[in-house]
């Protein structure tokens, strides 16, 4: 049966490196798990998709291996994304007429090659119609702005494998910015914090909480102290330490500060009317990264333009994705073109 065989309904997906948020016309967000797959290498048989396969994480045995079909924004293993989709689908519709029409953000610096990747999983899986809409422009739908008017929105979208940036104005996008350095990357450098100065080896799943939980770019009234645990790297045995929230702002650091860097060479580019705009109107953050501690502070204080967290930033792409399935033709110009 083809992936969406068993879909009646037309639907938006956000197709993200660390989530899949699933739209359904009429009904909204109908699904939100992590885009992680468990399958058994022998077989290829499916053990578990989304948070069922997030636990398994570091746990699971020699013949299982647990993945993330995406990377930095885009499809890197076909089969299996294709495949946690199916299963996705098969969680939140029990209809059996075909979809017509699907709608796919993706990252604004997507490749030629990339694009046709999501086409193809989107076609083989049985869609009529595919249309393909950038992150950015999906977040500055989700949160309400109007992208049709004549004045400038600057909109950082940061997800699990790429940060966004983008001036939008008139349905399109002015100038663009797509780094691959987001929530992955802030992981992964709490990860080597713990490595080198700790002597301490961590799971993903332990410093994605550590960053959740005590991650700042900026200092906290009240610093706090957590206690991780992890394998002693000299020893070979398992450990117990103790880090604080300034420590783990050191750790966070790097990264932070090159997606600011990405954001002041899009402030640069951007032409003197719409950077009036935006000085009046300031920056819009999005996705996961936008709720790490005292981000939006930071990027006010680095550029001088005021910053807005927006309103339940981890689904603003999806819910802007779902607005462009909702009335296709009066969004056709925002989409990108075949």
């Amino acid at each position: 049966m083809p992936l969406f065989g068993m879909f009646s309904n037309d639907i938006a997906i956000d197709l993200g490196t660390a989530n899949t948020l699933i739209y359904m016309k009429g009904k909204g967000i109908v699904l939100n798990e992590p885009s992680i797959v468990t399958y058994d290498q022998t077989t290829k048989k499916l053990v578990a998709i989304g948070h069922e396969a997030k636990n398994m994480i570091g746990r699971v045995h020699k013949e299982l291996v647990t993945v993330r079909p995406l990377r930095d924004g885009v499809i890197a293993d076909f089969d299996v994304a294709e495949m946690m989709l199916k299963e996705f689908i098969k969680k939140i519709t029990r209809s059996f007429m075909p979809a017509r029409r699907i709608v796919i953000c993706v990252p604004s610096g997507i490749t030629e090659v990339e694009k046709r990747a999501v086409r193809d999983t989107a076609e083989h899986a049985g869609a009529k119609e595919v249309y393909l809409i950038t992150e950015p422009m999906a977040a500055a739908i989700g949160i309400g702005l109007d992208v049709m008017a004549p004045e400038g929105n600057m909109i950082v979208d940061i997800g699990g494998g790429t940060t966004e940036i983008a001036v939008i104005c008139l349905g399109g996008i002015t100038n663009s910015t797509s780094i691959r350095i987001a929530g992955d990357e802030l992981t992964e450098a709490i990860i080597r914090y713990f490595r080198n100065n700790q002597n301490l080896l961590i799971g993903e799943n332990t410093a994605e909480n550590i960053k959740c939980k005590a991650g700042s770019v900026m200092p906290l009234k009240e610093e706090t102290i957590i206690e991780v645990l992890g394998r002693d790297l000299v020893a070979g045995v398992p450990k117990s330490t103790e880090i604080s929230s300034i420590e783990i702002r050191e750790a966070l650091d790097g990264p932070v500060r090159q997606m600011i860097e990405a954001i002041k060479v899009a402030l640069e580019k951007t032409a003197p009317e719409l950077s009036a705009d935006i000085l009046e109107k300031g920056i819009f953050l999005t996705g996961g990264g936008a709720l790490l501690q005292g981000l939006d502070e930071r990027v006010r204080m680095e550029t001088g333009v005021p910053v807005h967290i927006a309103e339940d930033p981890l689904t603003a792409v999806a819910r802007g994705t779902g607005k462009v399935l909702e009335d296709i033709n009066y969004y056709r110009k925002v989409m990108l073109k075949r």
